[in-house]
């Protein structure tokens, strides 16, 4: 999950990142790893945590993006990271985040969700959040989750 997460973001970093005074150009690479790790990390923090069907049914376009609880959640994590590791302020973090991880889990559940796309699907992602594969009791949330839509 780690690998399609990361090409979102990149996919997806133009203004927020690479054109980012905040964040020097010989670094942008870094700062878009960071970024998809520790979105990564904050997500299997918030599915460990009892937010997996929250996660879930946000991938699945049920719910705004950019005003969730765990959009924000997730994004002062991911802020928190960019500010420890490369030193700017909560502001420009704040404008990097809040642009972005809106933007990136939209098309994550984009991906996640269309047929044509076997490169990731709601299944690894249960799997890559719980630590587990998507077998099981999560593999069945997940399942239902997409016949609910």
């Amino acid at each position: 999950m780690l690998d399609q997460l990361l090409k979102i973001v990149k996919e997806n970093s133009g203004d927020v990142i690479v054109n980012n005074p905040a964040i020097p150009n010989s670094r942008n690479d870094e700062a878009i790893q960071t970024a998809a790790k520790a979105m990564l990390t904050n997500l299997k923090g918030m599915a460990s945590q009892g937010d997996l069907n929250n996660i879930l049914n946000l991938l699945n376009g049920k719910g705004d993006a950019s005003g969730s609880p765990l959009i924000n959640n997730l994004s002062s994590g991911v802020a928190g990271e960019l500010m420890k590791k490369f030193g700017i302020n909560s502001t420009d973090a704040a404008a990097i985040v809040n642009k972005l991880i809106p933007v990136v889990m939209q098309k994550l559940g984009n991906k996640a969700n269309d047929p044509n796309d076997n490169s990731i699907n709601l299944d690894a992602i249960v799997g890559a959040l719980s630590g587990k594969g998507g077998g099981g009791l999560l593999g069945t949330l997940a399942g239902l989750l997409r016949k609910r839509r």
